[in-house]
């Protein structure tokens, strides 16, 4: 077996990988004979089969797995002695492809991207400051109040609906003066502007009271689930039993226990603990991005062009969607990268390649338990369907590794932060959102 340096650019490697043709048949000759003792054939006992027969018989399979295993321990060899990673899998092309004949060498071209090396980083220079917010009485009333409207109630009302109010009726569907399958119903509890009908439904039962009759006229959309009522006029005769208005909880005891708690004041303490949890979490991704920024900063380095040029794309196939949100599948032109594409792109492929460096360094892994909370946490995304997502995601590594990275992240930026300069300055929720709108305008 020989190994010949044909490419050394920059980060671009290429090796050609020669098989001679004896190395290949005694490849071949040594797999047939591990196999000829449990090799049965008509007319010879088990293990007597000739060499000449079974290699008949069996050569060109063997052929293909002496060829790829001879492949595969060169490629591992190289990698292991050179100690190169390469960015991405490496390009493997047969010289002769469908031409090669059995007798000849085998010769393989093989070229990749290696990974740069990555350059030591001092983690304890790294100044950073945590921000710290209380949660203050305003805000806990604030969410309290939030909480009455949301266990609204609805009390009768002798004036004419308007919007928002629950209007409670009967009514009788009809299409073409029949009336339909599952269009009629009694007491039922509209809130209108809720969108619950269908469009133009709800605004027309605005301006009644409590013993109107009134026929709706609306028209079914085209692409309305039932079949025989796409684009379908239809008419609703209506009878309205009862108008209420919304009438929001009051902030007591009650209310705690609506929501749970067993007092007001537990329910108090409830949300500062939430609204100080979800202000740590603002706080965090504030000082991540301080802490990247110190990272991108520190460290430059050669990249590989192909890790650039896929993020880059991706980066401007995510964008093009954020600004076609009616677009949801990849049925459209081609979209071109720019500047600022692969200007964001080098960003993150250098940080990605410095984080997954120290994160190695360090030892950080992820473990079972917490790739089992990521899949429980997003499988709650597909209720009734909990048990299908944890077999797709058992069956997918691509899937795994998709939700092992951003935990994989972010064990790394915590031990990052262990080792940095952190200060704390307390501040207020108004000055917390400041900083955080200021991310999304970068």
């Amino acid at each position: 077996m020989q190994v010949t340096e044909t490419l050394n650019e920059g980060l671009k490697r290429g090796y050609q990988i020669t098989l001679s043709a004896g190395e290949l048949d005694a490849k071949v000759n040594g797999k047939l004979a591990e196999a000829q003792p449990e090799i049965e054939m008509k007319g010879f006992r088990k293990g007597k089969v000739p060499m000449a027969l079974l290699k008949k018989q069996f050569g060109a399979r063997m052929i293909g797995e002496a060829m790829q295993e001879a492949i595969d321990g060169a490629m591992s060899e190289h990698f292991e002695a050179s100690g190169d990673r390469p960015a991405q899998q490496p390009e493997i092309k047969m010289q002769g492809g469908e031409d090669w004949k059995e007798g000849d060498d085998v010769v393989v071209d093989m070229t990749y991207e290696a990974l740069p090396a990555i350059p030591e980083v001092d983690l304890t220079d790294i100044a950073l400051e945590r921000m710290v917010v209380k949660a203050e009485d305003a805000a806990v009333l604030e969410a309290l109040e939030n909480l009455a409207e949301s266990a609204q109630d609805f009390e009768a009302k002798t004036t004419e609906s308007t919007d928002g109010d629950q209007v409670v009726f009967d009514f009788v569907g009809k299409v073409d003066g029949e009336a339909f399958e599952g269009g009629s119903a009694e007491d039922y509890p509209l809130v209108l502007g809720s969108g619950q009908f269908i469009p133009g439904f709800e605004e027309q039962l605005v301006g009644v009271k409590a013993g109107d009759e009134k026929a709706v006229t609306v028209t079914f959309p085209a692409d309305y689930q039932a079949e025989n009522l796409k684009g379908k006029e239809a008419t609703f005769d209506c009878v309205i039993k009862e108008v209420k208005a919304p009438k929001k909880a009051e902030v007591n005891d009650d209310l705690a226990t609506k929501y749970g708690a067993e007092s007001l004041d537990a329910l108090k303490a409830q949300i500062g603990e939430r609204l100080e949890a979800e202000y740590v979490q603002a706080a965090r991704a504030v000082m991540k991005r301080a802490l990247l920024d110190a990272l991108d900063n520190k460290v430059n380095f050669e990249l590989p062009p192909s890790l650039l040029e896929a993020e880059a794309s991706q980066i401007a196939h995510q964008l093009w969607h954020e600004e076609n949100p009616d677009v949801q599948d990849h049925n459209h032109d081609s979209i071109e990268t720019t500047d600022e594409h692969r200007k964001l792109a080098e960003r993150r492929v250098r940080l990605g390649l410095l984080l997954a460096e120290l994160g190695q360094k360090a030892e950080v892994e992820v473990t079972d338990a917490e790739m089992t909370q990521a899949m429980m946490n997003q499988a709650r995304q597909y209720p009734g369907q909990e048990r299908e997502f944890f077999e797709f995601v058992q069956n997918n590594p691509q899937m795994q590794q998709q939700m092992r990275a951003p935990i994989f992240e972010d064990k790394v930026i915590d031990y990052v932060v262990e080792l940095a300069q952190v200060t704390e300055k307390t501040v207020s929720k108004e000055e917390l959102q400041q900083a955080i709108e200021a991310l999304d305008e970068e």
